[in-house]
This record gives C-alpha cells, structure tokens and sequence, in this order.
C-alpha cells in the first residue's frame, strides 16, 4: 500500500475541479480522459493535469488499454486519509448538540 499523505490529500480536494473529479469516478465508476472532457468543457491538457495531481496523491488509480487510459478513484486510500483526518482533527470528546442530531 502506498504511503498515505493526508497533506497531499487535502491539496488534492481544494480545488472544485478536482472534487468533481473524484466525485464522478466514485459514484460514475471508470472514465477515460476524454470522458471526463465532455463532463467539463475543458481541454484535454486540463483534465490530465487534474488527474495527474490526484494521482500523485494516490487518490486514483489508472489502467492502460490500447491508446486509452482509464482512471477510477482509490477508494481504499480516500477512506484511509479520511479516518486519519477524522482521528486528528475530531476531539474524542465530541459531543454532539441534540439539535445537530434530530436536523
């Protein structure tokens, strides 16, 4: 397993783009680039740079068939970094509001 990088992690998720991304590729499944550049009206060049960060922060995973390269999201690494932000930014003593929990 890769190591995880929850500072990565959270440079990746800063940006919109990025976010929808990811987005897609969990609820959508596997897309190639140009699948994504239909989604976003944006160029080529563009959608790569964004999968490419998402990449370095090992968020997704990508296979080669023939001339395509096809991107899904790395779901294991996304759960991990979420319950290692969880454990460090959530105070073990939380209490929730009673309002919180009947909204």
């Amino acid at each position: 397993m890769a190591q995880i990088d929850v500072v990565a992690f959270c440079k990746a998720l800063g940006d919109e783009t990025r976010q929808k991304i990811l987005d897609i590729l969990l609820n959508e499944g596997e897309q190639c680039v140009n699948d994504l550049v239909e989604v976003f009206n944006v160029s080529q060049p563009t959608i790569s740079h964004h999968l490419n960060f998402l990449k370095q922060a090992n968020l997704v995973k990508r296979r080669r068939a023939g001339k395509q390269i096809y991107y899904s999201a790395n779901q294991e690494n996304i759960v991990e970094c979420c319950g290692i932000l969880s454990a460090r930014l959530v105070p073990d003593d939380l209490k929730l509001d009673e309002t919180i929990i009947s909204q």
